[in-house]
This record gives structure tokens, C-alpha cells and sequence, in this order.
């Protein structure tokens, strides 16, 4: 089940009817941080930690162990410094509740760099709360959704971004990683105590292949087995790649009964069966496979009432309904899949790794890399050089653009909304802070994996230690014989089928989704032209008309960002 809790200062949690509610809810109180009461169902493992804090989830230490925080920590130490101990030692899925440092009753959040514990927060009156769920706290009658317009317009011009401002009016979510302070009716600015910066460039670096491969497959198998051992059952998500084939070959180590599915479509592109039955075969269990009908493409479908932004799009929709169906017949308690694996396994499609290897590696490097380049592409070496020597001396663009298409020319663009990890070294390589600005995308995968069933959504390669590893080997390693994710395909060479180890292509859904597209114009059309982002002046009309009159030509993915448009449009009408 899901880590469930809500923190309400005094005030609050001594209301009759709100504690009437909470028990209604199944919450109970489970400890006192600062004037902080933290309620959680039972099936929530809270424990203490060291200076009267509390751990909400679960913690272990570097050989997978579940940790013993009691002497963990100097009783004394600044909160700042705990948290940053605990970030160092431990990983997890956590959020950690620590009483301020100046005795005033706030209380000190950290928030675990996978995200995997929901941390959402109102920092103000009527009351100040934070929450697994903003849906506990409607329950209890302490918030009442109002859609933010300011944030959604926001949201139409940079879709695929998590910031710490929600889609909700006076709710606040904290970020993976980051750290808060909170008091009865205000807050502190949030903090990132942990940034993928720390790992990248320098002293950290790992040059030599075999040691990269080596501590890859160390973190990768650690973190599958601690958290299959935990579950005990799952299915498995396999889409026929390289990632959710790595976490299947590291789950055939564990006891966890483990079942599959893999997605296929009724078009060519996304039939994946034949290398997700290899690792099916691996585990030695039946390889279940669900087709996604036309009619699976739903515009409009209900969304979580507690969803704090827009994020869950037709496909994602799609693939969860099926997935859930699979875990139901399987009768698991939890879903594994490799999402993330291509971010964290540097699979980058630019000449950013070459680039680096010249800045970083030396000529020898440099030269090797642009030989791999022109291997991984299909290129010519005089292409690739020229590719390489183009990000070598264009200025980074660390920000995403903001995509303009489709939206009215009669409101002012909003300013873009810094992530924290934006803040790149000046000495930072173009191919980091293109792995950078990836894994900020990855901070969006729970959001938009939608499973029901109260089934925990494992994503083991998102994991820290993971993460940590993978950031610590050069951009210019992982291109390495023309091979993308080279020092994973190295680290489970041992491990995985050689025809899933040395595949070079990847299934697709992009020809469903197009023909899903053509088949629900008509339904597109008056869902956006129709809807509510439509009356609020935020839509180009006559651009979308003219855009929706003709059906998409070869290789033009405009309508893709017509789906975006419909996501956002799909979550404001549950939330109005």
C-alpha cells in the first residue's frame, strides 16, 4: 500500500470533527514532532529518529539493510546536517519530519531524491498542513481544491515540468530531495539538499569502465532485491528494452514470486513480445500480453481528485488500465518497471558526450568518442566531428523552451519557474546538463503512472543509489563501441539474452498513438475548441481549427503536443 500520513499543527489536530474525520479515514496519531501531529494508517511505518524526528516509509543502508537510526545521527546537530547524514548513509522512500532548530514547534521536512513518498504542503492559512495526499486533507474538511489559472498557464507553455508550485490554488508540493521548514501559518523557502551536481565531474568520476560496470550492477541489484524482498510479489512491466530487461534479469535473483506483461498494439512498432518473452523465459514464468485497443485512447477520463498537476496523458492512461487488470488476475502487491532507465543510463541523442570527452577526457577521448558518436548515429566521422564541434562551442541552454503552438497570443507568457537543479557549475559539461535536465523530466513519472489497487509503483532505477552510480561515470563512457547505455549493457553482459543485449533499435508507440489521433480528431476537437481552457481565453482557435481540419503527413509529431493540450485540459475539467 501507498505511505499515507498528514501533519497538522495544534490547532488543527485537536479539532473534534477533524479527528472524527482522520478516524473515519483509518488515520490514528503515531508521534509528535515540534507542535506537528503526524496521523497514518497502521499499514505506514513511522519510526523515531534521533532529536525527536520521525521517518515516514522506509529507510535502508548501503548493503540494503533496513536502517537503525537510533545512533545514526549526533543528538545535537543542526537539522541541515542530519538531513544531509541521512542523504549520505541511507536511501529510500522516506519523508522525515525533524523539530526546528530554535525550539519555536515548526517542524523540518525532508523529502527522500526518489520522490516516492507523496510530500504536498499548504504553507498558510486557513491552516498549514503537509500530506501524502491533498485528498486526506479534503477529507477532513482543510482544503478545498481551487484550480490555480496563473500555474495552468504555466503549465500549457512547459507541460513536462515538476516545480514545487501545483496546479492547485495555495498548495505546495516539496521537491525529491529537497527540504522545508514549516510553522503553524507560514513557511521557509525550500532547500535541495541533495542535486544530481554533487555526482557529476571532478574527483567523481569513474574512468574506468570495468569499476563503472562494477558499481552500476552492485546499485542495481541492491536496491531490486531490498525492494522485492519488501514486497514479496509483483509484476513486472516489460517493454522488450534494455531497462525493464535489467531490472527482470535482477529480479530472477530474488524470492519475490514475480508475474509479467508487456503492452502491445494492434499496429507494427510496439509488439514487443518476442524479447519480452526472453526475460519472462529468464524468470521462468508466463509472459502475459494485453493489446491496447483504439477505444483504450480515451481523451477524456477520470483523474485522481488528489492529482496536484496535470500529468496523466491518453497512453500513460491506457497502459495503467492494463497493467492494473494484470496485477489483479496476478494477485501481487506491487508493479516494477524500468521507467527512467534511458535518463539514468545516459542515453543521450546528441553530440553532447563527444563534446564532453574533449572538455574532460583529453584528444584521445575526444576522438574516441566521436568514432563512437559516428558508430551510434550511422554517420560519417567527418559528420560527427562537426556535430561534436558545434556543442563544443554553442552556449548550453539549460532551461527547456517554452512550446508556444496552439496558445493564444492575447496573454503575457508566463516567466519560466527555476527548478533548483537548474543551477549548473559554470565549469559544468553541455552533456550533464543535458543529464541533468532529464532526470528533472523523471521527477514527473509518478504523477503520470497512474495505478490503482493501493499497489506500491516501483521504479527501481530512479532509486538513489542508482542514480548516484550512474551520474559518476562520464558522458563519453556510456557511447562507448557505437553501443547507447554501454556500461549497462556492460554491467549485465552476464546477465541478460544476447539478443537484448546487443539490440540497438527500440519498439515505439508512435504509430499508435498517430492512428489513435486520426481516429479521435473529431473528439479532440470539441473536447480543446469546446473546453474550459477555451473560455479562459488560453487557446489559438483558429490555429487548432486549421491544424485539425487535415490529417498529420509522415514524420510530423505536432499532434503529440495536442495530447499535451488535452491532459491539461482533461485534469482541469475534474478539478473544477
Amino acid at each position: 500500500m501507498p505511505y499515507d500520513y498528514i501533519g497538522l499543527f495544534a490547532e488543527d489536530a485537536e479539532r473534534a470533527s477533524v479527528l472524527d474525520e482522520l478516524i473515519r479515514l483509518g488515520m490514528r496519531p503515531r508521534g509528535q514532532v515540534g507542535r506537528v501531529t503526524l496521523f497514518a494508517p497502521d499499514a505506514t511505518p513511522v519510526a523515531s529518529v534521533p532529536g525527536g524526528g520521525l521517518c515516514v516509509g522506509k529507510l535502508y543502508d548501503n548493503h540494503g539493510r533496513e536502517a537503525e537510526l537510533t545512533s545514526a545521527f549526533a543528538r545535537q546537530a543542526e537539522k541541515a546536517t542530519m538531513f544531509r547524514q541521512l542523504l549520505e548513509r541511507f536511501w529510500g522512500q522516506y519523508v522525515v519530519l525533524l523539530p526546528a532548530d530554535d525550539g519555536s514547534g515548526a517542524v523540518s521536512v525532508l523529502r527522500d531524491p526518489s520522490g516516492a513518498v507523496g510530500c504536498a504542503f499548504q504553507p498558510r492559512a486557513p491552516c498549514c498542513f503537509l500530506t501524502s495526499s491533498v485528498g486526506i486533507a479534503a477529507g477532513v474538511g482543510l482544503y478545498r481544491s481551487v484550480i490555480d489559472w496563473t500555474f495552468i498557464q504555466h503549465c500549457l507553455a512547459y507541460p513536462h515540468l515538476k516545480l514545487e508550485r501545483t496546479g492547485l490554488a495555495g498548495l505546495q508540493e516539496l521537491l525529491p530531495g529537497s527540504a522545508v521548514t514549516l510553522t503553524a501559518r507560514s513557511h521557509a523557502d525550500s532547500q535541495a539538499m541533495w542535486t544530481p551536481w554533487q555526482f557529476l565531474g571532478g574527483a567523481q568520476h569513474r574512468r574506468d569502465p570495468a569499476t563503472a560496470a562494477g558499481s552500476i550492477r552492485e546499485a542495481v541489484t541492491k536496491v531490486v532485491d531490498t525492494l522485492a524482498s519488501e514486497d514479496g510479489s509483483l509484476l513486472l512491466e516489460l517493454s522488450g528494452g534494455l531497462d525493464s530487461s535489467i531490472v527482470g534479469a535482477c529480479l530472477a535473483r530474488t524470492a519475490a514470486r514475480v508475474s509479467c506483461c508487456t503492452a502491445v498494439t494492434p499496429l507494427r512498432g510496439a509488439d514487443e513480445r518476442r524479447y519480452a518473452a526472453l526475460i519472462a523465459e529468464l524468470l521462468d514464468v508466463e509472459l502475459r500480453a494485453c493489446t491496447l485497443d483504439f477505444d483504450d485512447a480515451r481523451i477524456g477520463f477520470p483523474v485522481p481528485a488528489s492529482s496536484l498537476r496535470p500529468a496523466v496523458w491518453a497512453l500513460s492512461r491506457s497502459v495503467g488500465r492494463i497493467m492494473d487488470e494484470a496485477a489483479e488476475h496476478a494477485k501481487v502487491s506491487a508493479l516494477f518497471s524500468g521507467g527512467g532507465g534511458d535518463t539514468v543510463f545516459a542515453y543521450l541523442t546528441t553530440a553532447s558526450p563527444a563534446a564532453d570527452a574533449f572538455r574532460a577526457g583529453g584528444l584521445a577521448e575526444g576522438f574516441k568518442a566521436v568514432a563512437n558518436l559516428s558508430r551510434l548515429h550511422g554517420c560519417t566521422v567527418a559528420k560527427a566531428a562537426w556535430l561534436t564541434l558545434r556543442k563544443l562551442y554553442r552556449k548550453p541552454h539549460d532551461p527547456p523552451a517554452p512550446d508556444t503552438r496552439f496558445l493564444s497570443a492575447n496573454w503575457r507568457l508566463p516567466s519560466l519557474t527555476p527548478h533548483p537543479w537548474f543551477s549548473a557549475p559554470r565549469s559544468a559539461l553541455v552533456g550533464d546538463r543535458e543529464r541533468v535536465l532529464g532526470l528533472i523530466g523523471t521527477q514527473l513519472f509518478g504523477d503520470a503512472t497512474p495505478r490503482g489497487g493501493g499497489r506500491r509503483v516501483r521504479m527501481p532505477l530512479l532509486a538513489q543509489p542508482v542514480v548516484e552510480a550512474c551520474l559518476r561515470v562520464p558522458s563519453w563512457m556510456w557511447i562507448d563501441g557505437g553501443r547507447n547505455r554501454a556500461i549497462a549493457r556492460d554491467a549485465f553482459s552476464e546477465a541478460l539474452p544476447e539478443a537484448i543485449l546487443n539490440r540497438r533499435s527500440k519498439g515505439t508507440f508512435m504509430n499508435y498513438t498517430a492512428s489513435a489521433y486520426r481516429r479521435s480528431r473529431q473528439t479532440i476537437a470539441s473536447f480543446l475548441l469546446d473546453g474550459s481552457l477555451q473560455a479562459q481565453g488560453l487557446l489559438d482557435r483558429a490555429a487548432l481549427e486549421r491544424y485539425l481540419t487535415h490529417p498529420p503527413v509522415a514524420r510530423d509529431d505536432t499532434f503529440m503536443r495536442l495530447f499535451d493540450l488535452c491532459m491539461i485540459e482533461n485534469w482541469v475539467r475534474h478539478h473544477r
